[in-house]
């Protein structure tokens, strides 16, 4: 049985549209994550057609292999490489799914191996000085320290903050329905701490943004709307100078943070996993590395016979 041929009266732009209107409707994916793949693959048909491919049917293993070697050329980490081929596999199983397309040049093509690197994390008292360094007696104070406060205490992700809205958080609970990756919904907690600084927050403060708008949006800025994924960067980077942490602090290592201390605590990785959003166990065991090296850092500096040293017997 011979296989379809593609429909040869779309043009390339025109299956890169239908595939990220795919995205956005039927996967219900955020905005966040097709940002992401909609600047992948541009990046690949504008290196398509300074090679004068006109049709992705005429992509074969040959020419991956030369967009993979210019990546490299190009110095890109091979992680970022990693996932340009990712969002490409993707797109391709689209195309091959809708028959917009004849052979899928992936398939046997293999990714650079990722690098190996163990995610940061602040301390104990680190992490006090930065979710106390905002002024409480302002309504941006309030709703800061609530943010900074949620972000390590319940391990949510930057675009789980910004879409919450008030009817997702129970403080009287200490529950927070959040929406992960891909839409999907669970269940996280918040401690005391957090819970305290959110009611204050929503008590005082987030009226006062609002002004005479209005949505359910839980994180307002200065005009009663939503607030932006970069107005949250630029907190976490504004407070951790306020508080002299000496080094990059970013939002995702608020959530490194939280499953550290946890592990730390005793959690168990299944329990992590759940409240981590994680659909994979492999994505969470990454953390057991973490407390590993924290444990050997620490035995290293206490233990008296932990290391050879020199001097009489």
């Amino acid at each position: 049985m011979k296989a379809k041929r593609a429909k040869k009266d779309s043009s390339v732009e025109e299956l890169f549209q239908k595939y990220i209107k795919y995205l956005e409707v039927e996967r219900g994916i955020s905005a966040y994550t097709v940002r992401n793949y909609t600047t992948d693959i541009r990046g690949f048909l504008d290196f398509l057609t300074s090679n004068k491919v006109a049709s992705l049917d005429k992509v074969d293993r040959s020419m991956m292999r030369r967009y993979l070697g210019w990546l490299q050329e190009q110095g890109i980490a091979r992680n970022s490489i990693s996932r340009k081929l990712s969002a490409l596999r993707s797109f391709y199983r689209y195309l091959m799914r809708e028959n917009l397309v004849t052979a899928e040049p992936l398939s046997s093509l293999s990714a650079p191996k990722l690098e190996q690197r163990l995610p940061t994390f602040l301390t104990t008292d680190e992490i006090v000085r930065l979710v106390e360094a905002p002024d409480t007696s302002t309504p941006n104070g309030m709703r800061d320290r609530a943010i900074l406060e949620l972000l390590y205490a319940a391990g949510l992700r930057l675009s789980e903050i910004v879409d919450l809205n008030v009817g997702d958080v129970d403080i009287s609970t200490r529950q927070i329905r959040a929406w992960g990756k891909g839409s999907k919904e669970r269940m996280v907690l918040m401690g005391r701490p957090a819970a305290e600084a959110l009611r204050h927050y929503v008590k005082n403060g987030r009226n006062k943004l609002l002004g005479q708008k209005k949505t359910p949006a839980l994180f307002l800025n200065r005009f009663g709307d939503r607030i932006a994924r970069r107005r949250i960067e630029y907190i976490i980077k504004k407070y951790a100078r306020q508080a002299g942490l000496d080094m990059r602090v970013y939002t995702h290592m608020l959530r490194h943070t939280f499953a550290t201390h946890m592990l730390d605590g005793g959690a168990d990785l299944r329990s992590l996993q759940e409240l981590l959003g994680h659909a994979r166990l492999a994505t969470t065991q990454v953390y057991t590395h973490v407390s590993q090296n924290q444990i050997r850092r620490t035995y290293l500096a206490a233990h008296p016979r932990s290391s050879k040293k020199e001097g009489k017997r």
